[in-house]
C-alpha cells in the first residue's frame, strides 16, 4: 500500500506544478476516478476547475474532452449522429461520434443545458454507453464524466433533476485560495514560464488496476453497518430533512471511504474515511426543509449534526 501512497504523492506534486493549492479537490477527484464514479464540481468562475480536470487527465494519458453547456446544446452534440457519406456513387449513413467518446469528459456549466440534454448523459453516467437511433456504442474505458455548476447567476439555468445530481458519486464545493496561494498564482501566471509541462504518471491499466484494489480495501462489518445506519438516519430527519439518501449513498460512501484509504497507503478503512467523504457523497442528495432553510443551514450543515448524533 505505501507504493500506492508515493505514486498519488508524486501524482499531487506533478499537479502541483500547475495547480496552486486545491490539494483536497485534487483528491477527491481522484477518489472518484478510483471509485469508478462520476464528479460534480461547484464553484465560482476562475478558480481553476477545468484547468485541475485537464492537467489530471494529461497525468492519466487519458483522452479528454470539454462541452460547454448553453441552453441551444442539442444531445445530438454531446452523443454524436449519423452523417451522410458518398463514396463511389453510393451513399451511407455513418456514425459521426461526438464529444461524449473520450476517458474523461468535463461537462462545464452542466446546469446551463437544457433538461433534455442534461439526460443525453445520463446512459453515459450510468451503463458506459451512447444510444443513437437503433444502436447502441460502448465507450472506452474507464470513463467519467467531471461536471461544473456554477453556485451564482442563476439566471437561464436548468437544476438539475435528483436523477441526475444522484448519478454523480460526489460533489465537491471549490472555494477560493488564501492570500498566500492567490499570491504564488499570480507570480506563476504572468511570468515567461506561464505553461509548466507535467509527466504522465499513469495510463488506463494502471487506474483498471487501481480501481480492482480500491474494491478489495477491507471494511470491518461495524464500519459498513454504521455507514447503512448514516445513510437510513438521513430518511428519519423531519426536523432537518425533506427527503434523505438511497441505498446508492450507501455504496457510494463505502467505495468513496476504500478509495480514501487507498490514496493514503493504508490497507484498511478507518471510521474517519468513512465521516471525511460523507460530505460530498450526501451534500447533493438529501434535501433540506424550509424550517432548516429558513435558519440558513447548508446541506454540510445538516450532514454534520447527522455524523454527531448517528454513533
Amino acid at each position: 500500500m505505501r507504493s500506492y501512497k508515493a505514486t498519488f504523492d508524486s501524482l499531487k506534486k506533478e499537479v502541483g506544478k500547475v495547480i496552486i493549492g486545491q490539494e483536497e479537490i485534487i483528491e477527491q477527484i481522484m477518489i472518484a476516478i478510483l471509485a469508478n464514479g462520476n464528479a460534480l464540481l461547484e464553484g465560482f468562475p476562475g478558480l481553476a476547475k477545468t484547468l485541475a480536470v485537464k492537467t489530471l487527465s494529461e497525468l492519466l494519458n487519458l483522452k479528454f474532452s470539454r462541452i460547454q453547456n448553453t441552453p441551444d446544446l442539442m444531445p445530438s452534440d454531446v452523443t454524436g449522429t449519423y452523417i451522410i457519406e458518398e463514396t463511389g456513387g453510393k451513399r451511407s449513413f455513418k456514425f459521426q461520434p461526438g464529444p461524449i467518446f473520450a476517458n474523461i469528459v468535463l461537462a462545464d456549466e452542466i446546469n446551463r443545458a437544457t433538461p433534455k440534454t442534461q439526460s443525453s448523459l445520463l446512459e453515459a453516467m450510468q451503463e458506459r454507453q451512447v444510444t443513437v437511433g437503433n444502436s447502441t456504442f460502448k465507450l472506452d474505458l474507464p470513463f467519467f464524466v467531471l461536471a461544473t455548476q456554477n453556485p451564482i447567476e442563476q439566471e437561464g439555468t436548468y437544476p438539475l433533476p435528483e436523477a441526475q445530481s444522484d448519478r454523480f458519486l460526489l460533489k465537491l464545493k471549490v472555494g477560493y485560495p488564501s492570500v498566500d496561494e492567490e499570491y504564488e498564482i499570480v507570480n506563476k501566471y504572468t511570468s515567461e514560464k506561464s505553461n509548466p509541462k507535467v509527466k504522465v504518471l499513469l495510463n488506463k491499466s494502471h487506474i483498471a488496476t487501481l480501481q480492482e484494489m480500491t474494491k478489495k480495501m477491507p471494511i470491518a462489518s461495524d464500519l459498513k453497518k454504521h455507514v447503512v445506519n448514516l445513510i437510513s438516519a438521513t430518511r428519519n430527519m423531519p426536523d432537518l430533512l425533506q427527503y434523505g439518501a438511497s441505498p446508492r449513498a450507501s455504496i457510494g460512501l463505502i467505495m468513496a471511504a476504500k478509495a480514501r484509504a487507498l490514496l493514503e497507503g493504508r490497507n484498511f478503512v478507518s471510521k474517519q474515511d468513512v465521516h471525511a467523504m460523507a460530505y460530498p457523497i450526501l451534500r447533493h442528495r438529501i434535501i433540506l426543509n424550509f424550517e432548516a432553510e429558513r435558519k440558513g443551514m447548508s446541506t454540510d450543515d445538516a450532514v454534520k449534526s447527522l455524523l454527531e448524533k448517528v454513533k
